[in-house]
């Protein structure tokens, strides 16, 4: 499986304290064992999937994007591309998403 962290996802958690990055890789695991584990988004973000999870009684999310061969196979990449607090956060998240470069998928699978 091919895990990336997208630069507004790495910056954030760089940032943050070493017990915050801990948990935040705890997340990453969990949602790279059950993609499915978070919510899909609808609209603009339809692609989207976001994990809401609590640090220190203050809510995060966690954006990010799978792709499988089929519903229930081994996932074949994930793209995790923020982490914050909901204040903002989809509306960065679109900003970001609109300035990323397009990538051709050919049958499903990004090349």
């Amino acid at each position: 499986m091919n895990i990336s962290y997208k630069k507004p996802f790495a910056r954030f958690v760089k940032k943050v304290s070493k017990p915050f990055q801990l948990a935040i890789e705890d997340r990453v695991l969990e949602i790279c064992t059950d993609p499915d584990i978070g919510e899909q988004k609808t609209g603009d973000l339809r692609e989207i999937w976001v994990y809401k999870f609590r640090f220190n009684s203050q809510e995060y999310l966690m954006a990010y994007r799978f792709g499988q061969a089929k519903k229930g196979a081994d996932l074949i990449w994930i793209n995790f591309y923020q982490i914050g607090s909901h204040e903002n956060f989809y509306s960065q998240l679109k900003r970001y998403l609109q300035q990323e470069p397009v990538v051709k998928k050919i049958q499903g699978v990004e090349k």
